[in-house]
């Protein structure tokens, strides 16, 4: 059986908090964090043709660019299904790192990883402020429908920041928050709209490269930055 390793990188201080123009929900990570976390229930949520990110998975692995040979970061990995497609797509010569706050999250997805036969593929358990990852260590960062999750963001940007090698990608997928317009749950869940958060990862040190446009997205963004080199 294939046997994958748990990264468990100590993060490194974080002083003060965070300065975030708007507030997070109280209490929108803690059923991720429940050791009691039922996985089916989640991926009867995930990973069905209903959900955009999820229908939309081919144009999304197009918009990501992956190469053969890249290292990537599925922050918020969730169930692990974007993980699964990127292993396959960066080969046995790159790497996958999913990361999430959920234990059982990264449980199944090891396991799903074995059953698959995905050999280069890495659970990594994050923090509230931290991916964990080392210094320069990923060629492409993804975040989709967990940015917005993001306890205290500027914190956790700045370990991104550090975790890609200069050049490297972020790419963020977030619900279109538009008071008027947006559903209810997205008003009240998501905290703020693309403008904020694509701002917020420019402060990060990013480059804002463009939008790209989803066919199959009605509620999501999908928005590419790079790393200066």
């Amino acid at each position: 059986m294939l046997a994958i390793t748990w990264a468990l990188v100590a993060p490194q201080l974080v002083v003060g908090q965070d300065k975030s123009p708007t507030i997070v929900p109280a209490g929108i990570n803690d059923k991720f964090k429940d050791p009691e976390l039922n996985v089916d229930e989640w991926l009867a949520r995930f990973e069905v043709e209903s959900r955009e990110v999820y229908a939309a998975r081919d144009a999304v692995l197009d918009a990501c660019a992956i190469k053969s040979g890249e290292r990537i970061a599925d922050v918020g990995a969730g169930t692990g299904f974007y993980s699964r497609l990127f292993a396959r797509t960066t080969g046995w010569d790159g790497w996958v790192y999913s990361v999430d706050i959920s234990p059982n999250f990264l449980q199944h997805i090891a396991a799903r990883a074995s059953a698959d036969g995905i050999e280069n593929l890495t659970p990594v358990l994050g923090t509230d402020v931290s991916i964990r990852l080392p210094t320069e260590s990923v060629d492409l960062v993804f975040i989709c429908d967990t940015y917005h999750h993001f306890e205290q963001p500027s914190a956790s940007l700045a370990s991104i920041y550090r975790a890609v090698k200069p050049g490297g990608r972020l790419i963020l997928i977030d619900f279109n928050r538009i008071p008027g317009k947006s559903r209810d749950f997205i008003l009240g869940h998501v905290r703020a709209g693309k403008e904020v958060f694509r701002d917020e990862i420019k402060q990060a040190g990013f480059q804002f490269i463009d939008e790209v446009n989803v066919d199959a997205f009605e509620e999501n963004y999908l928005l590419r930055f790079r790393k200066p080199e």
